[in-house]
């Protein structure tokens, strides 16, 4: 299972159409310092009802789980954003 942060801060584009587009996320590391992040490509996952990731998370028809590709230390990591829509909350599995 990957680590789930519950607090991190997420730049989207909000389209007319509803559709939200992940852009850049920063977390805070051991030292205290943010570390910036720019999504390079993405990818929305869907699923016909509520179910439980393979992060642990429970999500219901009300969030958007993304998939994104990010660039770390010159190495493409994929990571999975979640954003629930009820509390405009965003948390990251790693």
């Amino acid at each position: 299972m990957s680590r789930v942060i519950e607090t991190v801060d997420v730049i989207c584009q909000h389209k007319s159409n509803g559709e939200v587009i992940p852009l850049r996320f920063r977390l805070m590391n051991e030292d205290g310092q943010y570390e910036n992040y720019t999504i390079k490509g993405y990818r929305t996952i869907t699923h016909p009802g509520p179910y439980t990731t393979p992060d642990g998370l429970y999500v219901s028809y009300s969030t958007f789980v993304f998939e994104c590709i990010v660039v770390v230390l010159d190495y493409k990591r994929k990571v999975r954003l979640y954003f629930d829509t009820h509390n405009s909350k965003w948390r990251i599995a790693i």
